[in-house]
């Protein structure tokens, strides 16, 4: 089964291997046909402390690392997959 693979934001890297990333989908209401952003926010494994707030990055799916943590950072270039 193939990993997921989502683009989004940096939004916090105060916690040490930790990066804080939202990302924002979009998709038509069904009843009022209108555009509609949602977010979420995941936590995603930055070894380097690399990224930093306001980068454009890539996470992909992984087993969990932490209570928390399912996603690693890609990089800022899509995956190669």
């Amino acid at each position: 089964m193939p990993k997921r693979v989502l683009q989004g934001l940096v939004v916090s890297d105060k916690q040490d291997k930790t990066v804080v990333v939202k990302v924002e989908r979009r998709f038509t209401h069904p009843l009022l046909k209108k555009t509609v952003r949602r977010s979420k926010r995941y936590q995603a494994h930055d070894e380097g402390n690399s990224f930093k707030v306001g980068d454009q990055i890539f996470i992909q799916e992984t087993a969990p690392i932490s209570k928390s943590k399912r996603w690693i950072v890609v990089g800022k270039d899509a995956p190669a997959s």
